[in-house]
């Protein structure tokens, strides 16, 4: 979670001497090229017949999707704003479990989302804009949007981490997400510098090095050794440590209200992850 958070202030960085798309397809090739140094460990995985749609799926969410949308948000919103918004993930898991793995959700997990949705809400709208966040209630959005692609990743990687070994599963975003972003290349706007400026191409190394191959490998592994709500409750950890690197690496700060909305949006994830006392 310390690795994801950072990866809010490292996109910013790089996207101050790259265009959005040349970042994230920088980073997944970076993650792509890390993975052949495990390619002997990659060879002994034995594909079972009928996971390649499961697979498929779960990289067109993330990477795919979720990058789409998280490189808007971090060109519209604050690294701090954003990070906050991941707090939400907790719930939409929950709630995806109950539509499409049958888990019951409780009034107090609705309740919860209900309250943390309100905080997102009210932190987008006192949003101040800046040179650095022209737009976050919209930036905000696409936050949300990549937290429900993220869903849709954690609640089929853990159905597949059963069978599959987080290196494997890892090595798979990567590698699909470098194809995707390939593609990207050729939109209209996207411009390779002529002479890369040296703190942005770090940022995108450490994207992929640090992020692409060690945050979600991590994350990957602790998918497969317990529940995927009870590892997307750690999740919880994100916007504290976004807005603590965002204070410090890059000078953000947030309004009074700002604050009282972000603690709504953890009050929120906290009702809806709290345990009932046993009578």
């Amino acid at each position: 979670m310390v690795l994801w958070a950072s990866s809010f202030i490292a996109l910013k960085i790089a996207f101050q001497g790259f265009s959005p798309m040349i970042v994230i397809w920088g980073r997944m090739i970076v993650g792509s090229l890390c993975f052949l140094f495990f390619l002997k460990q990659l060879r002994t995985v034995k594909y079972q017949a009928g996971d390649l749609k499961l697979l498929l799926f779960m990289a067109i969410c993330e990477p795919c999707i979720y990058f789409i949308f998280e490189a808007k948000a971090l060109q519209l919103t604050s690294a701090s704003q954003a990070g906050m918004i991941t707090s939400m993930m907790p719930l939409l898991v929950a709630v995806g479990a109950s539509l499409f793995l049958n888990e019951k959700v409780s009034a107090q997990t609705m309740a919860g989302l209900t309250i943390a949705i309100s905080g997102a809400c009210w932190l987008s709208f006192s949003a101040e804009v800046t040179s650095d966040a022209p737009n976050p209630m919209l930036g905000n959005f696409f936050e949300f949007l990549a937290m429900v692609a993220a869903s849709g990743y954690t609640l089929t990687l853990k159905h597949l981490s059963s069978r599959y070994s987080a290196l494997f599963l890892t090595a798979v975003q990567s590698w699909v997400g470098a194809v995707f972003f390939s593609f990207f290349l050729f939109s209209p706007g996207v411009e390779f510098p002529t002479s890369p400026p040296l703190l942005p191409l770090t940022a995108i190394i450490y994207l992929g090095a640090g992020i692409t191959l060690g945050a979600y490998l991590l994350f990957n592994y602790g998918v497969s050794r317990i529940p995927a709500s009870q590892a997307s409750a750690y999740i919880n950890l994100i916007p504290v440590f976004a807005v603590i690197l965002g204070f410090i690496v890059l000078g953000e700060r947030f309004t009074w209200q700002q604050y009282l909305a972000s603690v709504l949006v953890l009050l929120g994830v906290y009702i809806s992850q709290r345990r009932p006392n046993p009578l």
